[in-house]
């Protein structure tokens, strides 16, 4: 029996005899209103194979050669069952997103076979309950409700059904308006947009506010700096942290929460609490020294928990800092989400996942995509941190799995990039024994873009082990996305100096790897807006990394006064420059304007260094 190749593996795969022969004019048949959108999907993929044209009923009970029918006796809510017959194709759901799963299913088998589908019964289920996403949309790059709309529906032929928005400040706030000025902010209409469209894909839009820490852009705003725990803290004028004991500081997140939190229909809430990294050690430090750093975190975690309740949300909070002083295991409420995040292989906290489903939380594993503070990923580590947090989380019978995508430090990494961690995010949520980790990125690539995915798929490797290969393999980051734009002048640079850090033989290899634009085959005709953009963003995250890699062999060789020659310098500065305009293209083409001038204004600094060394 030849299981066909699916990217989310399904369960059970039983093979039977025959073939069944898509028609010229396909009868696709819903139970209910809620089956159409899918399949019009599958409609829509009938046309683009060319194998021929559907037509919809509904509710029939005369022939279909594909019917969605509802079966009581399918217990897991989202499980469904496929049967293929030569006389046609018959799915059975509990519920509506049992159907609607059961119909991406259909649509891969028929990238995979075309206009002949082996004969067979599929019988499908979830590992997680919660398959989410979380989406930085805070870190200066705020997509489009275009750009929104397009990856639900690609998480959602994914299995995923949930998505959370990371939002620091990039809410239109009416009572308090300067919060979002400068970055391009969502508005209530367009979380209400974008949350009618998640419903028709069966993905729940849930809430998420950073509501302690990472508070840096609400504070560096004169009027709300003395609500800072430690202002100046690593040289944010207001710190990172609101100050846990001001009663003032839960004031503003509540009004804050007031005009947010009843926009999402959802039953939980990310107040996030994670990483207040000046904890009592500003205005609060009197209060830890008498009490602890941990109890001031509870009283605040209190005040968040009320919050929810007020609005009857489920509170969502990371882990890290309950892990930190697990004493609080104790003293927190019961029906408190523990999202235990970790994005390093084997890292220690994911290891300390037993803590928790032992203290009785419902909790998430939450890794992460490593696609931040990058340009390409780091693909081994994103492959085996989702791995082993699937693991723990299958283990110790964990709610979900939530697998973030953060945009650290101007959010430089391209949306495409991050595609390839949440399908294979997707497909450790719905069945993660059968992930093949070894052919997945092949699998992937040909899923996404069509028969050039086993030559792009080499790419994407070689793209996502940059590093590893530059010699400095830095937890959490990749050098090169430094390189390209720290100072070459040996008393600007960043500390500690990704320049100095990175080898000379690695860089090389990189150069040589990456300088063949070929690898990169150019959009076809029948790729899709969206992931002909990610093809694109791929080819340019590449480039970036060829540069930056060739650029700190030039800064290396200055920093120990060797020549590097005029014209060398030169065309590294015309390459940025040239890189310059299509990142701001790129950014512009899925983005809100936002916060792109940050990275443009880093880019002209490095293109200006090069052009000011060429003529010294």
């Amino acid at each position: 029996m030849n299981v066909p190749d699916f990217l989310i593996p399904v369960k059970k795969y039983t093979g039977r005899p025959g073939c069944f022969h898509w028609p010229a004019t396909a009868i696709l048949s819903g139970f209910r209103a809620a089956d159409l959108p899918p399949l019009q999907q599958l409609a829509d993929d009938i046309a683009r194979n060319r194998i021929g044209k559907a037509k919809f009923v509904l509710n029939s009970s005369g022939f279909a050669t594909v019917s969605v029918r509802r079966n009581n006796h399918i217990k897991n809510p989202e499980a469904y069952r496929i049967i293929i017959s030569p006389a046609g194709i018959e799915i059975y759901a509990a519920s509506d997103a049992g159907g609607y799963y059961a119909v991406q299913t259909l649509r891969d088998l028929l990238a995979l076979q075309g206009k002949k589908l082996s004969c067979c019964l599929i019988e499908d289920w979830p590992d997680f309950t919660r398959r989410g996403v979380y989406h930085d949309c805070s870190r200066g790059k705020v997509p489009t409700l275009k750009t929104l709309k397009q990856l639900v529906e690609r998480l959602a032929h994914w299995k995923i059904n949930e998505l959370q928005l990371y939002i620091e400040n990039v809410f239109k706030f009416r009572r308090h308006p300067d919060i979002g000025k400068g970055y391009s902010p969502f508005t209530a209409d367009e979380i209400l947009d974008l949350q009618d469209y998640c419903k028709l894909h069966h993905v729940k839009l849930v809430g998420s506010l950073a509501s302690l820490g990472h508070t840096e852009k609400i504070l560096m705003l004169p009027k709300y700096r003395y609500l800072a725990e430690l202002p100046g803290f690593r040289n944010y004028p207001g710190g990172t942290t609101l100050c846990p004991t001001n009663p003032r500081s839960i004031k503003l997140v509540s009004e804050l929460y007031e005009e947010l939190v009843p926009l999402f229909e959802a039953e939980d809430f990310n107040v996030c609490g994670d990483e207040p990294w000046e904890l009592g050690k500003g205005r609060s430090k009197k209060h830890a020294d008498r009490f602890g750093a941990g109890e001031v975190y509870l009283e605040y975690l209190k005040k968040l928990y009320r919050l929810c309740r007020k609005h009857n949300k489920r509170m969502n909070l990371w882990a890290d800092i309950i892990l930190k002083y697990p004493e609080l295991l104790g003293k927190i409420p019961e029906d408190v989400v523990l999202l235990n995040w970790d994005y390093n292989v084997n890292g220690e906290r994911i290891r300390r996942t037993k803590k928790i489903a032992d203290a009785g939380f419902s909790f998430m594993v939450c890794p992460g995509t490593s696609s931040w503070n990058t340009h390409g990923t780091r693909l081994v580590n994103a492959i085996g941190n989702v791995t082993q947090s699937a693991r723990q989380g299958l283990k110790h019978k964990a709610e979900g799995l939530l697998n973030t995508d953060w945009g650290d430090n101007g959010h430089r990494n391209f949306l495409g990039v991050s595609l390839h961690g949440f399908a294979h995010g997707a497909a450790h949520s719905w069945n993660s024994k059968s992930v093949d980790n070894k052919t997945f990125t092949e699998k992937f690539c040909t899923y996404l873009f069509g028969p050039a995915g086993k030559k792009l798929a080499k790419a994407v490797r070689t793209l996502g082990s940059t590093y590893l290969t530059c010699g400095a393999p830095h937890r959490n980051e990749c050098a090169l996305f430094y390189t390209l734009v720290e100072p070459i002048d040996k008393t600007k640079a960043f500390n500690p100096s990704r320049i100095d850090a990175v080898s000379d033989v690695g860089l090389k290899k990189i150069v040589s790897q990456l300088s063949d634009a070929s690898i990169w085959p150019l959009p076809s005709g029948n790729l899709a807006e969206f992931e002909s953009l990610a093809l694109q963003e791929l080819k340019l995250a590449a480039e970036m990394d060829c540069l930056a890699a060739q650029k700190a062999l030039a800064a290396k060789q200055i920093r120990k006064t060797k020549n590097v020659p005029a014209v060398q310098l030169k065309n590294i500065a015309r390459k940025i420059h040239r890189i310059s305009d299509e990142f701001a293209e790129l950014w512009m083409a899925r983005n809100k304007l936002s916060r792109l001038r940050d990275n443009l204004k880093l880019f002209r600094q490095s293109e200006k260094e090069c052009l000011k060394l060429a003529k010294s």
